[in-house]
């Protein structure tokens, strides 16, 4: 009889390195790994764990222990998952094994990881209390910042998950505390984004002249979308705002443009686009010359552009100037472009003069619902021209032909409007307005290097931009 009871306890003793990560035999797991390093991240054949699942959801210190400071080629994995998306860390938390959870916390394990179900290890460790009344685990993964407003795959936090019966009124007590502080860390965290992204915000209007009204309005946005951050943060729910669609209107030079690739940045830096791309088109990039080839060509630019800014410059081009009994396939390519405008996934800014736009806007019903803000891009004056000309000598890229130039004493921003105001007329300026300063410049700077001497040696000299130079590349433009 004796012999059957000692065959039967050998039979059931653990031989597997599982079998002893499970029952904590320290000396039997440290010798089997040592003669076998491969069984390091061996996955069980039924639950798919390593053995640092078992050894953390046992409880088995030593060998918790040992398998994170193991030394081998190979190293622990510490965020594997099991087969139900567990890590290591799950298996701590959902039996209470604290320990163990100060361990891998310890390690750098992820307190925020998600199983299938979408619950997170507090998640689980709340379970575990509610069953065991022990909040160990709980407090411990918490004073690692576990979040106490992390959602489920059902939408459930783990205070969602507590009843309102007796007994659990020590453990709400204690997540909602933190909670408390939680958002309280997130608002403070947030307001100083906030500062952060409206000062690079203002530093990019800086570059902008002019435009007082829709500055006014881009600040507008970008503080009622940052200020919906903080709420977030605050764990209050709010609408998502609407994709802003524009119509951008004025003559050529007045900057459309590049307000279009500031409001891509502003876009994205407040969470309303996932890109700050802006994708420019006119009338040939989405117009097909057959039947059947205007919506795939129009389509395909829509989706070059998801995620950002679709900007359509000239777009009156899409509209015919004359009603016609055949089909223009301009207006098909706006219908395409307005199907996609509230998909939340794309803005669309239409640009052009101010005049031939208004066929844009009366063609289709559901343009003005859909593009709700219209901007007048007013002429620059001579004054704003020569602001321009000096915001842009001051911010070259390298890759620019007047890096590393720079304007002489004598080029103050009131000399250079007088000298632009003597040497175009009004036309000029209206028909060019800021296209004027960029070749201005180009052609002030082949006058620098045509009267400057081989001989000169002066660095400084060399690289001095005069008026005398920018009247004579303005002059070479406009006479």
């Amino acid at each position: 009889m004796q012999k059957v009871k000692d065959q039967r306890a050998r039979s059931l003793k653990p031989t597997t390195i599982h079998g002893f990560a499970q029952c904590g035999d320290f000396s039997a797991f440290q010798k089997l790994l040592r003669g076998n390093p491969s069984l390091l991240n061996e996955r069980n054949p039924v639950m798919a764990q390593t053995p640092l699942h078992v050894s953390a959801g046992y409880n088995s210190i030593e060998i918790v222990k040992f398998l994170l400071d193991w030394q081998g080629p190979e190293k622990v994995e510490l965020e594997a998952k099991n087969m139900y998306g567990e890590t290591p860390l799950h298996m701590a938390a959902k039996n209470g094994c604290n320990e163990a959870a100060k361990l891998l916390l310890g390690h750098g394990a992820f307190v925020e990881s998600k199983a299938n179900n979408g619950m997170t290890p507090l998640h689980l460790a709340v379970w575990h209390s509610l069953r065991a009344e022990d909040f160990s685990t709980v407090n411990t993964l918490l004073e690692y910042n576990a979040d106490c407003s992390a959602e489920d795959n059902e939408g459930m936090t783990p205070l969602n998950h507590l009843s309102q019966g007796p007994g659990n009124e020590k453990l709400r007590d204690l997540l909602l505390r933190h909670l408390a502080e939680q958002r309280k860390r997130r608002a403070i965290e947030a307001c100083s984004e906030t500062k952060a992204k409206m000062e690079a915000l203002e530093n990019e209007l800086s570059h902008i002249v002019g435009l007082h009204a829709l500055k006014l309005q881009l600040r507008k946005w970008a503080k009622g979308m940052l200020l919906d951050e903080r709420r977030r943060a605050l764990g209050l729910r709010v609408g998502a705002r609407r994709p802003p669609h524009m119509a951008f209107l004025g003559n050529p030079g007045t900057g459309k443009t590049m307000v279009a690739r500031l409001l891509g940045k502003l876009l994205h830096m407040v969470g309303i686009l996932p890109t700050d791309r802006v994708t420019e088109v006119q009338r040939t990039d989405l117009v097909g010359e057959f039947v059947g080839h205007t919506g795939p060509k129009t389509r395909r630019k829509i989706q070059e552009a998801d995620g950002g800014i679709l900007f359509i410059d000239e777009a009156y081009r899409l509209i015919p100037m004359q009603k016609s009994d055949d089909k223009d396939y301009g207006l098909e390519a706006l219908e395409e472009i307005m199907s996609v405008m509230d998909s939340g996934k794309i803005v669309v800014i239409f640009a052009g003069y101010s005049e031939p736009m208004k066929r844009v806007i009366s063609s289709n019903e559901g343009f003005c619902r859909r593009v709700t803000k219209f901007f007048h891009f007013d002429d620059f004056s001579s004054m704003d021209l020569a602001k321009i000309l000096h915001i842009k000598m001051s911010n070259q890229a390298e890759d620019s032909l007047l890096h590393g130039f720079k304007l002489h004493n004598s080029c103050t921003v009131e000399a250079v409007a007088a000298l632009i105001e003597r040497e175009t007329t009004e036309k000029q300026r209206k028909e060019m307005n800021g296209g004027i300063v960029d070749p201005m410049l180009v052609n002030a700077r082949e006058n620098l290097d045509l009267r400057i001497d081989f001989e000169c040696v002066d660095p400084d000299s060399l690289l001095t931009i005069t008026l005398e130079d920018l009247e004579a590349g303005i002059r070479l433009l406009t006479h």
